[in-house]
């Protein structure tokens, strides 16, 4: 099936795209001819029913695919301005980590204290100036709206936030980095509305100084917060286009089924 791709008059410049990507699990085929476009300091959202392939298709943004034996990548995606293929064997994954940071369906803060928390990509890196990790703290917990609330708290255990502050702590980690896309995998699927509607907000703000993508299976989020829409479904892109014209207008059937509900 040829997805079907709406793309804006004038689009803004490519941040990273995919071509031609599939992902086996073993001799599964989750992923099948995937060629999206993904805009510089924007947010696309990647919707579908469970088990279309939007999770599969975001984490081989980071390679997390790569922790699990019998797993494979066909094709590539591309990281510009440099064009890096991060599907590529010389590849450094862990390197493609730290420009391709995510954060998870629940808040998965480590069992340490706030400050290291946010440091710990930056330990990985080998940085040891306590000066500058105590600007980048402030820099990345400021980022994701949390210092005010944990300024005074930063030597506590970060299991002893809400719900809500972990989310956004484990954003501020993914930011210390300076990561170029922001992988989000239904980020407030297990948060209350309120922690939810600061998540939003967050990234509506965030996308000033990151791209990011993420998967929701709230289409009320998906139109809220995304500029760009792609539709998946049994690990096929469908369409993709702005959002607006995605929710408005879609090109294709299948799309417009699932987005008013009768299909999924």
């Amino acid at each position: 099936m040829t997805a079907t791709l709406t793309l804006p008059e004038r689009p803004p410049a490519l941040k990273a795209e995919s071509k031609n990507l599939d992902f086996y699990y073993g001799s599964f085929r989750a992923l099948k001819s995937v060629s999206m476009p993904v805009y510089e300091n924007k947010v696309t959202a990647l919707i579908g029913p469970s088990g279309c392939g939007k999770s599969t298709y975001l984490r081989c943004y980071n390679r997390m695919h790569d922790l699990y034996p019998g797993n494979r990548y066909e094709g590539s995606i591309d990281l510009h301005p440099d064009q890096v293929n991060v599907l590529h064997p010389s590849v450094d994954p862990i390197e493609v980590r730290m420009r391709v940071s995510m954060v998870f369906q629940k808040p998965n803060p480590f069992p340490k204290s706030i400050f290291e928390n946010v440091v710990y990509g930056l330990r990985v890196r080998g940085e040891k100036s306590r000066s500058f990790l105590e600007d980048k703290v402030e820099a990345a917990l400021k980022g994701a709206a949390l210092w005010e609330e944990v300024k005074d708290r930063l030597d506590e255990v970060a299991v002893n936030l809400s719900g809500g502050q972990q989310q956004r702590l484990c954003i501020a980690r993914s930011l210390a980095t300076d990561p170029e896309i922001l992988l989000f995998d239904e980020p407030t699927s297990a948060l209350d509305p309120i922690a939810t509607g600061s998540i939003e907000e967050l990234i509506s703000v965030i996308k000033g100084k990151v791209t990011i993508l993420i998967v929701t299976h709230n289409m009320q989020q998906a139109a809220r917060v995304s500029d760009f829409v792609a539709y998946m479904y049994l690990g096929e892109l469908i369409e993709f286009g702005e959002t607006r014209e995605i929710f408005m207008k879609p090109k294709r059937r299948e799309t417009e089924d699932y987005i008013t509900g009768r299909f999924g």
